[in-house]
């Protein structure tokens, strides 16, 4: 099968023969919006990254008279957390972009605070975690004026799946802190 080389241009390289130049990303979706939520994914990305962490450190160092309960819900919490990584770092990819993906990058780009260095109480991590995912819930919001705007439907389904998903883990841990 015959290339057709009208749609790939070749750069010769005096230290190699020739690369084919990767072609403009052509989506529908400017330079200028496609950076901007680019930017705003990485947020949200590294939300849900740190409080995957913390999450996850909970799991580990809960007690108390809950342990079974709240040792279990961590642990299908924090799954559906690195589970949830993935499409948030390709959806940047596919904007063009490189996904953050060092604590460095996480630490700089994230709205939440970092795990405790000494475990909390049970009821305080129940209420660590509502705020992580109220905090994550707000940072995927705000993106959809950019998505919107953009007419970029994959990003706007993404946060909406992830809004669900926060809301609604916020309420189970609150309704946990009920008396």
């Amino acid at each position: 099968m015959a290339k057709d080389s009208s749609k790939t241009s070749v750069k010769k390289d005096s230290k190699t023969d020739a690369v084919p130049a990767v072609p403009a990303i052509n989506i529908g979706i400017s330079d200028k919006d496609r950076e901007a939520i680019a930017k705003g994914l990485s947020r949200l990305l590294a939300d849900t990254y740190t409080l995957y962490l913390t999450t996850h450190n909970f799991h580990w160092n809960v007690t108390g008279p809950m342990f079974n309960t709240l040792h279990t819900m961590f642990m299908g919490q924090y799954t559906e957390l690195w589970n949830a990584v993935d499409p948030i770092a390709e959806r940047i990819r596919s904007l063009g972009h490189f996904a953050p993906g060092s604590y460095a990058q996480f630490g700089k780009l994230t709205s939440l605070p970092d795990v405790p260095t000494t475990p909390p109480k049970a009821v305080e991590m129940i209420r660590i975690l509502v705020q992580g995912n109220e905090a994550v819930a707000r940072t995927a919001r705000e993106l959809f004026p950019l998505a919107d705007k953009a007419s970029d439907e994959p990003t706007a389904d993404l946060l909406t799946q992830r809004l669900t998903v926060h809301e609604q883990t916020a309420w189970m841990l609150r309704s946990l802190l009920e008396d």
